[in-house]
């Protein structure tokens, strides 16, 4: 799958994932409440995007997303 097939919501969504996910597990994270809550609807948007209705194999899709945010990521972080 060519990682130019996501639309650019779909993978900054993702990478805000990450980062959300990230955040809560870090050694005593502050306010925990936001984070998870944040986390939550970031996987909802994620989970009923509507691109996941034209995506050939979702599974396999979804596993691609989450390797180019955390690439496109790390890309940032550089």
């Amino acid at each position: 799958m060519d990682a130019t097939d996501f639309p650019d919501d779909l993978v900054q969504t993702q990478a805000a994932w990450n980062a959300t996910y990230d955040a809560l597990a870090a050694p005593r994270p502050r306010d925990t409440t936001a984070l998870r809550r944040r986390l939550l609807r970031l996987s909802v948007r994620l989970w009923w995007h509507p691109y996941w209705e034209t995506a050939p194999s979702v599974p396999a899709a979804r596993s691609e997303l989450r390797h180019l945010a955390r690439t496109h990521g790390a890309v940032r972080a550089a």
